[in-house]
């Protein structure tokens, strides 16, 4: 079961092409700055079972990424686990905005890594409000990342996408 601030289908900023954004509730960060401040209390958002959340997404023929933001999703890592998991069975690729670096992440728990594994991109680091751009493609400071998840984890770190629609360069 997640615990969600919100669903946006339709989204053009939180990755590439018509995607659909999952909005985690509860967030440990508390980022100076912070785009959502209403999504760091815990406990106080919807209920939503993974399988609601896929039927969700799916009805829009259009949306073939999904992306997680928040709050934290990786502070619910379980939850958005199981959901990546049907997403990737269902063929979308699937993005995560995170406050943990990918280094964190892999020092984290046994689902925060599970969930990390699933992804495809990974945004990683904490917003910097001294760091703010509005330059920058679908992040919010600079010290973020744009993380090619499946080729760090082969690397064992770190490795920025090379993929033009993700930096916006086709």
């Amino acid at each position: 079961m997640l615990d969600l601030a919100g669903i946006t289908g339709d989204s053009i900023v939180d990755g590439p092409g018509i995607r659909t954004t999952v909005f985690s509730q509860g967030c440990p960060h508390h980022c100076k700055g912070c785009h959502n401040p209403e999504t760091w209390e815990f406990g106080v958002g919807t209920p939503m079972d993974e399988e609601t959340v896929l039927q969700i997404i799916r009805s829009n023929p259009l949306c073939r990424g999904v992306t997680f933001s928040g709050g934290e999703p990786f502070a619910q890592a379980a939850g958005f686990a199981g959901l990546a998991r049907m997403l990737k069975e269902h063929g979308y690729e699937v993005a995560s905005y995170s406050g943990y670096t990918f280094e964190q992440l892999l020092d984290g728990t046994p689902a925060q890594r599970e969930l990390l594994g699933l992804i495809d991109i990974l945004i990683d680091g904490p917003f910097l409000l001294e760091e703010r751009s509005l330059e920058l493609n679908f992040r919010g400071s600079r010290n973020q990342r744009i993380l090619d998840v499946p080729a760090s984890l082969a690397a064992g770190k770190a490795v920025s996408t090379t993929q033009p629609r993700w930096l916006s360069e086709y």
